[in-house]
């Protein structure tokens, strides 16, 4: 497969995996509402940093992942406890009812920035699913993961981060006259969907003992 179509279809995937609404992207919009456009873009510069190694490491351990059981159970485990952690988080937020107003800080943005990373190092899916994609691109065999064809990997992973969580940043403020609203159950949604997330990935667990 050529250097062009391996960045390319890495790139649309990434895209696509970030589009739907999920604890990174709710996390990006919801930082719109609550402190601004800017400190929104720094938490996905930060979360799109931290893809940048997801894929790295998935792309590196594609084939030996896949090939061990063990260590794809493990993954799973993991992913298992984070979700709980992230559910009651949440939730907890969501009882408790207030909802900042909108306002800039200029000492918000290195905390923006952290914030953004560490939601995105807490989201183990990303590795999975690019390991998974590594894997499907090399089923012919063809590719030869070089540096240049890793580095196009991963560049790619992190711009289509980047390019679906930056549709967040711009349509925030057809939200920014809902905040309350949609804070609140922006905070329900994402405990919800981390307890979706639990349950498949005890299903899947259990799957795979």
């Amino acid at each position: 497969m050529e250097i062009t179509k391996l960045f390319l279809i890495t790139f649309f995937a990434a895209l696509a995996g970030v589009i739907p609404p999920g604890l990174i992207n709710m996390s990006v919009a919801k930082t719109c509402v609550e402190r601004g456009r800017n400190n929104g873009l720094l938490v996905a510069i930060g979360a799109s940093f931290i893809v940048i190694i997801q894929a790295l490491i998935a792309v590196l351990l594609a084939k030996y992942i896949f090939g061990n059981p063990f260590v794809q159970n493990m993954l799973l485990r993991t992913g298992l406890v984070i979700f709980l952690i992230m559910a009651v988080f949440f939730f907890m937020k969501a009882k408790r009812g207030k909802v900042p107003k909108v306002k800039l800080s200029k000492n918000r943005g290195i905390k923006s920035l952290g914030k953004g990373m560490m939601i995105s190092a807490l989201n183990i899916l990303p590795i999975p699913y690019f390991c998974a994609l590594g894997a499907a691109l090399n089923v012919s065999g063809k590719v030869e993961y070089d540096i240049v064809a890793i580095a196009l990997f991963v560049l790619a992973a992190a711009l289509g981060t980047f390019t679906a969580l930056y549709f967040y940043v711009i349509f925030f403020a057809r939200i920014q006259n809902r905040a309350t609203t949609f804070t609140k159950y922006s905070n329900y949604f994402m405990a919800c969907l981390m307890v979706i997330l639990m349950i498949i990935t005890l299903v899947r667990t259990i799957y795979f003992e």
